[in-house]
């Protein structure tokens, strides 16, 4: 089906769209830290590094620092003794979390898709 030059134009920027969103959440790790936040509210960095099963301390540390730019957390830092720092979404960053509930579903149909073949 041919489309015209209008459409043609609203489907390349809403590719660009898809490639800024990939842009900012590709990689290994950045979906499962952000779910990690997403599903506990706020989250220490050793629990994160507990549930993102093979990621490194070194990078976990980087993936933050880089979410962190990109405006979807925020690093707390809790005046305790020792010194506490915690991470959470940013609302910038919640509204991810449509797409990660909806990822998650996916998941787990196609985990049951794929079992049943």
């Amino acid at each position: 089906m041919e489309c015209n030059l209008r459409e043609k134009e609203k489907h390349k920027k809403e590719m660009m769209a898809v490639q800024d969103s990939m842009d900012v959440l590709s990689g290994k790790w950045k979906i499962s830290i952000i779910s990690s936040i997403c599903y506990y509210n706020e989250r220490r960095f050793s629990d994160i590094l507990n549930d993102v099963v093979g990621i490194s301390n070194k990078m976990l540390s980087k993936e933050l620092k880089e979410l962190e730019v990109n405006k979807l957390i925020k690093r707390l830092v809790l005046d305790t003794q020792p010194v506490s720092v915690h991470y959470v979404l940013t609302d910038h960053g919640k509204t991810l979390q449509t797409i990660i509930n909806n990822l998650t579903d996916w998941g787990i149909e196609h985990r049951k898709k794929i079992i049943e073949e």
